[in-house]
């Protein structure tokens, strides 16, 4: 309700909310050319930056590696290209995610 990156939920939106949570891995470096779309989520850091995109993300936006690595550097409010230099690190994770959604059966 009071994050300033989304506006205020209203009461009559409440009974649309589902809500999902993301238990995350232990962080493990991780080279480009290693992250799977969909199963690692990415950390990209520097000295005083640092973005992090879950696993779910690449997926639902039709990311690459490439595109997926940018725009966790763009999350850190470093260059796209910044997870190519050499002083940035790239961790890894996988997660683990619950969620109260309704599954749909398959009738």
């Amino acid at each position: 309700m009071r994050d300033p990156r989304f506006p205020a939920m209203r009461s009559e939106e409440l009974g649309e909310l589902n809500i999902e949570i993301s238990v995350l891995s232990p962080l493990a470096p991780i080279r480009p050319e290693e992250i799977e779309i969909g199963r690692h989520g990415l950390v990209v850091s520097d000295e005083s930056h640092r973005g992090l995109l879950l696993p779910q993300v690449a997926p639902e936006h039709g990311l690459n590696r490439q595109q997926f690595l940018a725009e966790t550097c763009r999350k850190a409010k470093l260059p796209r290209e910044a997870w190519q230099w050499p002083n940035t690190r790239i961790q890894g994770f996988t997660c683990e995610v619950f969620s109260d959604a309704k599954r749909e059966s398959a009738n």
